[in-house]
C-alpha cells in the first residue's frame, strides 16, 4: 500500500484550485448585488477539501501493492478497479522515480515494463523508501522469476 502521505501529496492540485475558488468567490463578496457572504465561500471551500481529502483516502485504501515469489500484483480504484497481475518471468524492466514532492516526504515510486511493452504497464506509487523496495523486487525477479521460467505461473 502507498504510505498514507498520498492522501495529501495526491491532492494537492485539487486543494490548490480549490482555495483559488474560494479566495474568489470570497473576494465577489465585496459587489454588492453577490447574495452570498464571504463565510459562505470558507464554508464550501473548506467542505470540498474535506470531501476531496476522504475520496483521497478511498483511493489509498483501495490500492494494494503484493510482491510473491510467482507475481506481481497492483490494485486500485474505488468504483473501477484496475488489477495488474503480472509473473515475476515477465517483468522486464524496473525502476525508481521520485519527484520533488515525494523527495521532500520520503517517497518514491517503482515502475514495471513487461516483455514486449514499451512503456511502464504498472507503478507503485509513493511508496516509503523506494530503494530498499526495489532491490526486494529486482532480487525476487532475479531468484524467482527466472527460476519458475515463462510457463511457471
Amino acid at each position: 500500500r502507498p504510505s498514507i502521505l498520498f492522501v495529501p501529496l495526491s491532492s494537492l492540485g485539487a486543494v490548490a484550485g480549490i482555495l483559488i475558488v474560494m479566495m474568489l468567490g470570497a473576494y465577489l463578496t465585496k459587489i454588492t448585488w453577490i447574495p452570498w457572504a464571504d463565510a459562505h465561500a470558507f464554508t464550501l471551500g473548506a467542505l470540498a477539501i474535506v470531501l476531496r481529502l476522504v475520496w483521497q483516502t478511498f483511493e489509498w485504501w483501495n490500492r494494494l501493492y503484493v510482491l510473491t515469489d510467482r507475481r506481481l500484483i497492483r490494485r486500485m480504484g474505488v468504483i473501477r478497479v484496475a488489477i495488474f497481475e503480472a509473473p515475476l518471468s515477465s517483468i522486464q524492466h524496473t525502476s525508481v522515480f521520485i519527484s520533488m514532492r515525494e523527495r521532500v516526504c520520503g517517497l518514491g515510486s517503482i515502475g514495471f515494463a513487461t516483455a514486449g511493452s514499451d512503456t511502464y504497464d504498472a507503478f507503485w506509487s509513493m511508496i516509503a523508501r523506494p530503494y530498499q523496495a526495489h532491490k526486494v523486487v529486482v532480487e525476487a525477479i532475479r531468484r524467482y522469476g527466472r527460476n519458475h521460467g515463462r510457463g511457471g505461473v
